[in-house]
């Protein structure tokens, strides 16, 4: 009897056994899905921040080039300021009409 037993409990171990394979079979399939899931989700991301990264470097870009434009215009007007003599040295953003007069 205590052969047949043992195999009996052998049987039922390889069983035990089985099912727990068969658990594990499905765990792994679920969390691969999960990764694969994450790797869309995080390749979706990396694409939109692209995107995102590029059109902030042309909005950039264009932002530079109406500053460098301005500055441009405001260094030529300050020259002819200068060539009229209205444009003040001692106070390069004040005009001479705009500064107070002597005993007035």
């Amino acid at each position: 009897m205590d052969s047949s037993e043992n195999h009996g409990d052998l049987i039922e171990r390889i069983r035990e056994l089985e099912a727990k394979v068969e658990h594990l079979r499905v765990s792994r399939r679920v969390l691969m899905n999960l990764v694969s899931k994450l790797e869309e989700e995080k390749c979706s991301l990396i694409t939109r921040l692209e995107k995102e990264k590029h059109r902030l470097e042309i909005s950039n870009a264009k932002y530079a080039r109406a500053l460098w434009e301005k500055n441009r215009m405001i260094v030529a007007l300050e020259g002819r300021l200068r060539q009229t003599g209205i444009y003040s040295q001692e106070f390069p953003n004040v005009v001479n009409s705009d500064l107070p007069r002597a005993g007035c």
